[in-house]
């Protein structure tokens, strides 16, 4: 019995694995805009910070970039380390805005790990109805302690060029 309990544990553990390991669709992946070494490994990777950018898949004309420290040796180089909760974040207006579909306040705009188990880094949107401005956090949290870390952007709602004179109201896309 305890034998097939240990088989059972292990084929659950590799399974766990392989699916950390599976690449995510592209269009759900942020792009990758640099990544810059911050302390030196001798025979395993370095530890990095890395900087991405992506679009807000439910606003357009809203960009974000955040940079998310990654963990070297050979614990990062397998994907088994866990990412500590320093992120930043900056979102910008870079076109004319305009609200795909109605949303929640506090809706995940973007997720992904940051450990194999336990830690997700989260950015979630939200509107300042009283002053047209998106908002945006960026947090990470553990499934059994969370984490205060955070960084919020805002985007104010501007017209974009003399053509975009009419400017939408977020708060008229909120449910």
């Amino acid at each position: 019995m305890t034998r097939d309990r240990s088989r059972l544990c292990r084929i659950f553990l590799l399974a766990l694995i392989a699916l950390a390991g599976s690449p995510a669709l592209a269009a759900d992946e942020p792009d990758l805009i640099f990544r810059r070494s911050t302390v030196f490994k001798l025979l395993s990777p370095n530890d990095k910070l890395a900087t991405y950018g992506l679009d807000d898949p439910e606003v357009e004309g809203v960009a974000c970039h955040f940079t998310v420290p990654e963990k070297g040796g050979y614990k990062g180089w397998l994907g088994l380390a866990e990412e500590v909760s320093d992120i930043s974040l900056a979102c910008r207006q870079i076109g004319p805005i305009r609200f795909r579909d109605k949303m929640e306040q506090g809706e995940d705009m973007f997720h992904k790990r940051r450990s194999l188990f336990f830690k997700k880094m989260q950015i979630v949107r939200g509107c300042d109805t009283r002053r047209n401005v998106l908002v945006y956090m960026v947090y990470s949290d553990r499934l059994i302690e969370g984490s205060p870390k955070n960084s919020t952007s805002s985007v104010p709602i501007m017209p974009w060029g003399a053509a975009d004179a009419a400017v939408q109201k977020c708060g008229d896309f909120i449910h």
